[in-house]
């Protein structure tokens, strides 16, 4: 287990008094476990102010942390506002927005805010999901709002395994966790996360694919410095991981951003730097028969069953300067960064978005035994 350095602990205590900052908005005050920066695990025979119904968790309950701002100290965005992609003049061409597609409505939600608040309870026109970000891990995803239990919003526990958020809904109290997509402790525990698929790739990739999308505002009811990045040089530090993580690798280093594609308990990875600057597809028969496409210029990857609706699989080839556009199969299709068919006679069709996340490299091998790495 790696150990939390000294000042690691400083910068704990500093990172829970930022982002725990009272104002008239806040859902409670600073209730974090033991406050002293330690962020001991928790005792097994309680949950985070004992608000669960079942104290029975999936996982090694030793390698759950309290974070420190406290359930909800991290508040999510419950009611999002939007404006258009035109009128946004507070993000730089290389920050990065997680984006997803619904029946031509696109919407983009940057790391710049997600990192104040972690989870976005959204809803379009046909769809409910929250975008759940972690900045500790590096790792968004989008969850269907409705559980077996109804529908639901998700927020911040506080809590976190192997340094990854743990989620939990607000219609049964259940805790989950983002990377093994499941919950993990509550009267839900064992039921999967349903995914969408979205797009993490930077504003100006993002504004080119798509002009007309709408962008998350920084109009949220919270009092946040969101052109302040709350975690230092967090990103860029190898060294720096604030809480223990069961298991490490040293194939990467520790920050590197890598696309994990995730089938069962079984995973691979990609790293963004095996990608040309263009548009580069990795046809991977070896791992599930998926096609990734992905490219280090747009700072994106993507990943598809390789398999058409008539069970097909077909050969990609990319596709460059053509965004959204990004690859071309041996029929003559030309297909999207969400997996649809544009152009062609397989126009209309949508290849299967396996379960799939990038993150920072480190986040994934206390997960995913035996993890498999794209060289």
């Amino acid at each position: 287990m790696k150990n939390i350095n000294l000042a690691s602990v400083a910068f704990i205590i500093m990172i829970g008094l930022f982002l725990s900052c009272k104002d008239n908005n806040d859902p409670g005050p600073f209730t974090g476990g033991n406050n002293n920066g330690t962020n001991s695990s928790i005792d097994s025979t309680s949950n985070n102010d004992d608000s669960n119904n079942s104290n029975e968790w999936l996982i090694n309950v030793d390698e759950v942390y309290d974070g420190g701002p406290g359930k909800d100290g991290i508040p999510s965005i419950d009611a999002p506002k939007f404006l258009d992609a035109s009128y946004i003049n507070f993000l730089d061409d290389d920050d990065l927005v997680i984006g997803y597609a619904d029946n031509g409505e696109f919407r983009a939600f940057p790391h710049q805010i997600l990192d104040w608040h972690e989870i976005v309870n959204d809803q379009s026109e046909t769809i409910k999901l929250s975008i759940i970000y972690c900045p500790l891990t590096g790792t968004a995803t989008a969850w269907d709002r409705n559980t077996s239990a109804g529908l639901t919003t998700f927020g911040v526990s506080g809590l976190l395994y192997n340094t990854n958020v743990i989620p939990y809904d607000r219609n049964t109290d259940s805790n989950w966790s983002q990377i093994y997509l499941k919950a993990v402790n509550g009267a839900l525990a064992g039921e999967e996360a349903k995914l969408f698929p979205i797009i993490e790739t930077t504003w100006k990739t993002w504004r080119t694919m798509y002009p007309d999308s709408r962008v998350l505002s920084r109009n949220t009811g919270y009092d946040r410095n969101y052109d302040n990045y709350p975690y230092g040089n967090y990103k860029t530090d190898h060294d720096m991981i604030l809480f223990p993580v069961s298991e490490t690798d040293d194939r990467l280093n520790a920050k590197d951003r890598v696309l994990s594609v995730i089938f069962d308990e079984t995973a691979k990875a990609y790293p963004i730097k095996v990608f040309n600057n263009g548009i580069s597809v990795i046809q991977d028969n070896s791992f599930q028969n998926i096609v990734v496409v992905g490219s280090q210029e747009h700072n994106f990857a993507v990943a598809f069953k390789n398999s058409t609706v008539d069970g097909t699989s077909l050969n990609f080839t990319p596709i460059n300067n053509q965004l959204p556009l990004v690859m071309e199969d041996d029929e003559g299709s030309k297909w999207d960064v969400f997996g649809e068919a544009r152009e062609g006679p397989r126009t209309g069709e949508k290849l299967a978005y396996p379960a799939q996340m990038i993150g920072y490299w480190f986040s994934f091998p206390s997960f995913y035994e035996d993890l498999k790495l794209y060289e």
